[in-house]
């Protein structure tokens, strides 16, 4: 085990880099196996989800070859493996993506049900709906969801919600059937606009990602190609939060500032000063945060991985806020562990009330899921005293060098091994 311990107080200056988005990146690997070729994916961040998304595919038979830290070559040629296991599905969300990518390929899939965080019930119900619409049969068996298709045929698909992952899925599992797909009432998140920009670099034929409807038409063969992956917007959000919360200055680098535009317009309701530029964003923060109430909604809204950062922000400011959660059924678990600080949070169902207290104080807390534990690391760093931050292996999925990137700012935060990872490595 492991643990984050967090000396804070200190104001957060100078620039961080934001990595390739974490969102995209998981998307884009599995559908790498759609491939007839080699491809070459750049800016990848170097975080565990990567690492486990990396590592089923070489289960599944693909080539992988490390460029450098953020680039890899994968040659999915000799893939012939069409199973993902439980013990290779197990804490990574984005297993369900290899459903679509392995349907697209092989036409048929049998893929254990995603881990990841746990915040409420996440069904997959309108992934199948897409599946079942390009004719693949979907069935349930010893724990694991098996698809089946003589042939994928293109479709029209109504969403019934706003899914990303069923977005994803579907233009995965539709890039190579035959005819013209139509999904509406699509996910709009940048990261659905970057598989899109990806496949459509190996030839494929898909319209309108970004929009509510999205068209693709079917190709026969997807050539491989050399892409980057954009910068991750939660990153990039959560440094901005964690600006405001400390009262910094910090350059936020290697940003896309447009989709940062709902983030940008909340932390200046707070009183924050952003300034944008091409590639980055500087947030300036000089006095204590003023409430504001917030509502996560899908793409363009607030974004719901942005929720527990903010709420952090909010726990510190002047005023009550409240923060409405517009897309999953339970976020705020990670509540029980900010009052454990200091924080005057009430939850009701979708909506906490957010009573800002003039400080936080440290305390042993963990990070019951991945944003949260961010949310966590935020509150650590703007409270004088010592935060202990446990379970850190769920931050480890989706932020890279998240010690040596907030210590680059000023921050005092180390990764300390615990006694039991201690005992752990002598035993091995």
């Amino acid at each position: 085990m492991e643990k984050f311990v967090i000396s804070g107080g200190k104001s957060l200056n100078g620039t961080v880099r934001i990595s390739g988005a974490k969102n995209a990146a998981v998307a884009i690997l599995p559908a790498v196996l759609l491939a007839d070729s080699p491809c070459i994916i750049e800016n990848i961040p170097n975080i565990s989800d990567v690492t486990n998304i990396l590592l089923a595919m070489k289960a599944l038979g693909a080539n992988i070859r490390t460029i450098n830290k953020s680039t890899v070559e994968i040659d999915p040629r000799h893939v012939n493996s069409f199973v993902v296991s439980k013990q290779m599905a197990e804490g990574m969300r984005a297993s369900s993506y290899f459903l679509g990518a392995l349907l697209g390929r092989m036409k048929k899939a049998r893929v254990a049900p995603p881990g990841g965080c746990n915040f409420g019930v996440r069904p997959i119900d309108q992934h199948i709906k897409g599946f079942e619409a390009l004719g693949a049969k979907i069935t349930f068996e010893g724990g694991l969801v098996e698809g089946y298709a003589d042939e994928l045929y293109g479709s029209s698909i109504y969403l019934d919600v706003v899914s990303v992952g069923a977005t994803i899925n579907i233009m995965l599992a539709a890039v190579k059937a035959k005819g013209l797909t139509v999904i509406e009432n699509a996910a709009r998140e940048p990261h659905i606009v970057d598989l899109a920009n990806f496949l459509n670099s190996m030839g494929a034929n898909i319209m309108g990602a970004g929009t509510n409807i999205i068209k693709i038409r079917g190709v026969d063969t997807l050539l491989g190609t050399t892409y980057s992956i954009i910068p991750d917007q939660i990153e990039a959000g959560t440094y901005m939060a964690a600006a405001v919360a400390t009262g910094g200055n910090v350059l936020i680098d290697n940003v896309t500032p447009k989709h940062l535009e709902s983030i940008i317009a909340k932390l200046r309701e707070t009183g924050a000063e952003i300034l944008e530029y091409d590639e980055a964003v500087r947030v300036i923060m000089n006095r204590r945060p003023k409430k504001c109430n917030v509502k996560t909604m899908p793409h363009p809204g607030f974004p719901t991985d942005m929720q527990p950062q903010i709420a952090t922000v909010l726990a510190l400011a002047e005023g009550t806020s409240i923060v409405t959660e517009g897309v999953w059924d339970s976020r705020f678990r990670y509540v029980d562990q900010l009052t454990l600080m200091g924080a005057d949070i009430q939850v009701d169902g979708k909506m906490a009330v957010i009573t800002g207290v003039q400080s936080l104080s440290g305390a042993p807390v963990k990070a019951v899921d991945l944003r949260a534990g961010a949310a966590m690391l935020i509150a650590g760093l703007a409270t004088k005293g010592i935060t202990e931050v446990e379970e850190i292996e769920r931050i480890d999925r989706g932020y890279e060098d998240v010690v040596e990137k907030f210590s680059a700012l000023g921050a005092d935060i180390k990764r300390v091994y615990t006694p039991e990872t201690n005992e752990i490595l002598k035993q091995a």
